[in-house]
């Protein structure tokens, strides 16, 4: 990689001061040092400063041996580095970024002696993302001159900058931080200023929510953030990423959000409180949701909250057959997944037909995985002929588990259990696959509650590796120790929850959709802006708008409108724009339109 030297043709920002070097200041700091600019880096305490130094060095140290940069352009980056612990030293500069702690006191304190030491026409930058840009600008002598630049960590590595600019804030000084983000190799999106901005502001209420989860003894950590991970493609669980921003410092921004805002989504867990206020912050302090080797370290150790490999204390029941109900996508995904398992699958639909068509579906899949080198033609054929459809669940009534996957309508799941109930044999697992009805409602349409479990498949079923396993109060414990076995069988990642709307991922998921939606319905953003800043900041696989797309909006209505219904939060209510598309016909991607257009097929 080729690192630009001085050149007249960069912004006119050519030197730029950091104030503050912990993490974030100093991997700032790099990213401009290597777009060619002159950096001063500042911060109180000398200890600090030498750190980042010597953190400058070591990172430039990898780059050079990861053939990033030739030993001659790390010498130019450094060169170009200084550091020191006199504000005094941004005088010549022409932008100041200040990254220290989220306070008031300390960032205005900050600004003011800037004030009387930078030249009239310098910019001065925050990297708050929880406070007031407009309140610290108010309190400078050049409030025109102040704004937010708010970039992601690791700093080097995160694409996204957030511009955000006050209703004080100059557009010429708008203008030059946006061009300088650009010219550092950056994405930047403009906001206007309110707590937490785009990403954090969506980040931080599903992170919320999932501490809440975890304190309410919902699901244990590691089934919480595997679920998210797996479940949705995000690059860490919530609570791991928690430990990782800092407790205390989550704790920050969401009491700010909710000082604005006033939505009880944002209203801090009280463990966040509790884990700060014991010193419990995360990484930084080798202990929060999740304990660590040592303060700083990324490795997790065993503590007493870890679950002992293969604890189970129940044996489950043998599961030789497995009769799949349904003939749609996710009922021949899961049949699939069964049969290249090995067991015997009776995929029964309301049809001989329709039965006959899912298998050819499955004969269809099974071929794109032979024609990717992912499986022989002859392990196709033989996973192919374990599969027998059938016209009628009279057909399940030598399986050892059931798994119903039909259309998620609760009246029509419990018709069917009533026909499991009389055509299984006794001992048969009855699973459901619903994503947010009552598994419970289901085991009550049977004379054996005690047998009816959810699994959960996330679609499509042969490559997603999450199953939710729910237990209702009913659940015996043999049914819920069979189902975990045969997950493990499947090659599928198991996670516990209860019977309650959402599971895991979906009540963690739609609120953080829903709050993008009314996000728009507000003008604060734009839906591009909104999908970036999720994608380049958050590590997301989609932006929310792509999401809600595919899944489709009149699914995901469905989904809110259960999730608002069971848990009575004002905040969970569907946002009207979401709810406008619907009535219009204008459900994602099946249609051609939802929040965006799509070519017709």
């Amino acid at each position: 990689m080729a690192t630009p030297q001085s050149d007249p043709s960069l912004s006119p920002l050519r030197t730029v001061a950091v104030v503050g070097l912990g993490t974030m200041g100093t991997g700032i700091a790099e990213v401009l040092a290597k777009a060619g600019r002159e950096v001063i880096g500042i911060d109180v305490s000398e200890a600090q400063a030498a750190g980042s130094l010597a953190a400058l060095e070591a990172s430039t140290a990898r780059a050079v041996a990861r053939g990033r940069l030739t030993e001659q352009e790390r010498a130019d980056v450094l060169a170009r580095i200084r550091t020191g612990t006199d504000l005094t030293a941004a005088a010549e500069a022409d932008l100041v970024i200040e990254v220290v702690p989220e306070s008031y006191d300390i960032k205005h304190q900050i600004f003011r002696e800037l004030d009387g030491i930078v030249r009239p026409e310098t910019i001065l930058a925050t990297g708050t993302n929880a406070l007031s840009v407009t309140r610290l600008a108010a309190d400078s002598a050049r409030p025109e001159r102040v704004l937010g630049l708010h970039f992601f960590n690791p700093a080097p590595a995160m694409k996204l900058v957030e511009v955000v600019s006050s209703v004080l804030t100059a557009p010429s000084a708008v203008a030059a931080v946006t061009d300088l983000a650009v010219e550092l190799g950056k994405e930047p999106v403009a906001v206007g200023d309110r707590p937490g901005f785009v990403a954090d502001g969506l980040l931080f209420g599903y992170l919320n929510q999932a501490a809440a989860m975890y304190e309410a003894k919902y699901a244990s950590r590691e089934d919480i953030d595997a679920a998210m991970r797996l479940g949705c493609g995000l690059p860490m669980g919530p609570l791991a990423l928690l430990d990782l921003i800092g407790v205390d410092t989550a704790r920050t921004v969401l009491e700010a959000m909710y000082a604005e805002s006033r939505d009880r989504l944002h209203a801090p867990a009280p463990i966040l409180k509790q884990l700060s206020e014991a010193g419990l912050t995360g990484r930084k302090s080798g202990r929060g949701f999740y304990t660590y080797e040592a303060p700083g370290s990324a490795t997790v150790v065993r503590d007493a909250l870890t679950p002992l490999d293969g604890a189970a204390l129940t044996p489950g029941r043998p599961v030789r057959s497995v009769g799949v109900a349904g003939s749609g996508t996710m009922a021949s995904g899961i049949a699939e997944v069964f049969a290249k398992a090995g067991y015997e699958v009776v995929l029964a639909a309301r049809s001989e037909e329709k039965a006959q068509a899912a298998k050819a579906r499955i004969g269809k899949s099974l071929d794109r995985s032979v024609g990717r080198g992912r499986m022989t033609a002859e392990a196709a054929a033989r996973t192919l002929d374990l599969i027998t459809p059938a016209g009628s669940y009279d057909a399940f009534s030598d399986v050892d588990l059931a798994v119903e996957a039909v259309a998620e309508d609760l009246e029509v799941k419990r018709q069917l259990f009533a026909t499991l109930d009389k055509v299984c044999k006794p001992g048969a697992v009855l699973a459901t696959t619903t994503s947010s009805l009552p598994v419970v409602a289901c085991a009550r349409a049977t004379s054996r509650p005690q047998d009816v479990i959810g699994m959960h498949f996330f679609n499509p079923a042969p490559a997603m590796k999450l199953v939710e396993v729910v237990r209702t109060v009913l659940t015996a414990a043999d049914v819920h120790a069979t189902v975990r076995e045969v997950c493990a069988t499947v090659r599928k990642h198991a996670v516990d929850c209860g019977d309650r709307a959402g599971f895991i991922v979906n009540a963690l998921l739609f609120p953080y959709l829903n709050n993008a939606i009314k996000m728009v319905e507000e003008h604060y953003a734009s839906l591009d802006d909104i999908d970036a800043a999720m994608k380049l900041g958050g590590g997301y696989p989609m932006g929310p708008f792509e999401l809600l797309d595919v899944v489709g909006l009149d699914v995901s209505l469905a989904i809110e409108k259960v999730l608002h219904r069971e848990f009575r939060d004002p905040g969970l209510a569907p946002a009207p724009l979401l709810e406008h598309l619907v009535a219009a016909g204008c459900l994602g991607r099946k249609t051609g339109r939802g929040f965006r257009e799509y070519a017709r097929r």
